[in-house]
């Protein structure tokens, strides 16, 4: 199996279970366990921009971060997730080997960040978004809702 295919098989398994996860921030909750954390809503929307960034990104040949303002509520955030989901693995399978393999320039306000190829930048995005929902899944019971299964059972999914 190549690094793409490899990659693309993660990256479904994982927006799937990333879906999940979000689906239960309950709408409304301003929820944040620290002030200087951001709300549940705040870092599934950077999870959404994360999915677009990466698959124009690679079928453009550079990332340029810019954080949009989020939506108010979270049918709108994981409306745009859904879309980025599908639009994104579609950018992603369409991308040939070549734009995966070459040197994938990461920039934010201007300022390069990072170089990398194509497929260490997309592993890394994938864990990014893995970590983000991560810290999600530690703010569902106290928001008042349920985890669901990750990697296996959780307390509230056996």
């Amino acid at each position: 199996m190549d690094e793409k295919t490899l990659f693309l098989r993660f990256w479904e398994h994982e927006a799937t279970t990333t879906r999940r996860v979000l689906a239960r921030i309950p709408e409304g909750s301003d929820y944040r366990p620290d002030p200087k954390t951001r709300l549940a809503r705040e870092i599934a929307w950077q999870i959404t921009l994360e999915m677009r960034l990466l698959a124009e990104g690679i079928a453009r040949g550079s990332l340029d971060w810019a954080m949009r303002a989020t939506p108010p509520t979270m049918k709108e955030i994981l409306t745009e997730y859904d879309r980025q989901l599908e639009g994104g693995k579609a950018q992603l399978r369409a991308a040939d080997a070549g734009r995966w393999a070459a040197p994938l320039p990461f920039t934010a306000g201007g300022r390069e960040l990072n170089v990398s190829t194509g497929y260490k930048m997309a592993w890394s995005f994938l864990f990014d978004i893995i970590h983000h929902r991560g810290q999600i899944t530690t703010y569902l019971r106290p928001m008042g809702s349920t985890v669901p299964q990750v990697y296996g059972p959780t307390a509230d999914e056996p």
